[in-house]
């Protein structure tokens, strides 16, 4: 267990995706390099030190692209885009921003969904399906060369906490086996390009039969059928996986809320079998609930029932000094008493956590 508590000491204070649909781990890559300057600012004072942003930015056709992309594929090609007011540049200066204020960074490479240019970007260029894509030989060549030209960027970055292959990756209807496949294969390549970090799927914990045997409270539903092409149980024995990713959006899937201490607990479980940490990597509770009530007993079961390394609320939200405010229903304002509770306080409860030796 020894890795296990290097890696709960080092994220024991990390909580908070940014923002859905950023292209940078600040949305204010969109805005203002003052806003990029505020935002680790606003993490740090909450006492975050670890958060997950986007790494992936991607655009079909930059002729009508007015938000920030980081490469173009189409017919002509792959490129990447230097442009210093709507290209890397605005990646380089979100990690410094909060390099200078002591926050590391979980940057995922892709995303499942369209917002910035998912998968469906590679499909665009190099054709098939979104299911095709984990087996499309040239969209595989193209998202390593977007790999090596990230990784090989910011390696050397003291504010890089790990590489993450994909937000979300479904292949629904898929065999599972689609999926490990390429995730070992892609982690193996990273790890070849950077040994020192950790890397992880970023898939959202979705089960199937095979952890039945594994698990308790184990049911027939949707997150349980393995129909979204994801086994958590088999991709976490990837040698190349260094932990577990677990999402839980208890009203998009069709559960009660009190369900969430057991999809923790699950994985909890599976992570202990396997001797790898898991990390609740985002969580919400939408706008007009009571987040404190429904959230709490989710962050206490991390805290006190398992063995889990660290959770992340979806997600934290602050005004832009710039005035821009582009966030979901499910946003916590760093300026509010849910934010204390849930955040600041959980904060300072996980970094005097000790793992559970027995969960």
């Amino acid at each position: 267990m020894y890795f296990f508590k290097l890696f709960f000491l080092a994220v024991a204070a990390l909580y908070f995706s940014f923002v859905q649909g950023a292209p940078t781990p600040f949305e204010s890559s969109k805005t203002s390099a003052l806003d990029s300057r505020a935002i680790p600012a606003a993490f740090s004072r909450t006492g975050y030190k670890v958060v997950r942003a986007w790494g992936f930015g991607t655009t079909n056709d930059e002729s009508n692209e007015y938000d920030v992309y980081y490469q173009v594929l189409n017919s002509s090609g792959q490129y990447f885009n230097y442009n210093p007011t709507n290209g890397i540049a605005r990646l380089d200066y979100a990690i410094a921003a909060a390099q200078r204020k002591g926050i590391q960074l979980i940057l995922p490479l892709l995303n499942n969904w369209d917002d910035l240019g998912g998968i469906n970007t590679y499909i665009n260029a190099y054709g098939g399906d979104h299911n095709s894509f984990y087996t499309n030989t040239r969209a595989q060549t193209a998202y390593k060369n977007y790999i090596r030209f990230i990784v090989n960027r910011y390696k050397s970055s003291p504010a890089i906490f790990s590489w993450e292959l994909c937000n979300e990756p479904r292949c629904s209807g898929c065999s599972s086996s689609i999926i490990t496949k390429w995730a070992s294969d892609t982690s193996a390549y990273i790890k070849s390009l950077d040994p020192n970090h950790m890397v992880s799927l970023g898939d959202e914990g979705w089960l199937t039969s095979t952890s039945a045997s594994t698990i308790q409270n184990y049911e027939q539903s949707y997150a349980y059928t393995g129909y979204e092409g994801v086994d958590f149980q088999k991709n976490l024995a990837i040698p190349t996986l260094d932990y577990g990713t677990v999402h839980m959006y208890f009203d998009q899937w069709g559960y009660n809320y009190t369900w969430g201490s057991t999809w923790i607990a699950q994985h909890n479980a599976i992570g202990k079998a396997l001797n790898k940490p898991v990390l609740l990597e985002e969580y919400a509770v939408p706008e007009g609930m009571d987040r404190i009530a429904t959230a709490g007993p989710w962050q206490d079961t991390v805290l006190r029932s398992t063995s889990v390394a660290g959770d992340m609320m979806w997600q934290f939200g602050t005004k832009f000094p710039s005035g821009a405010l582009p966030l979901d229903n499910y946003a916590v304002f760093w300026d509010t008493n849910e934010l204390a509770v849930l955040g600041a306080q959980h904060v300072r409860d996980m970094a005097a956590k000790t793992a559970v030796a027995t969960l």
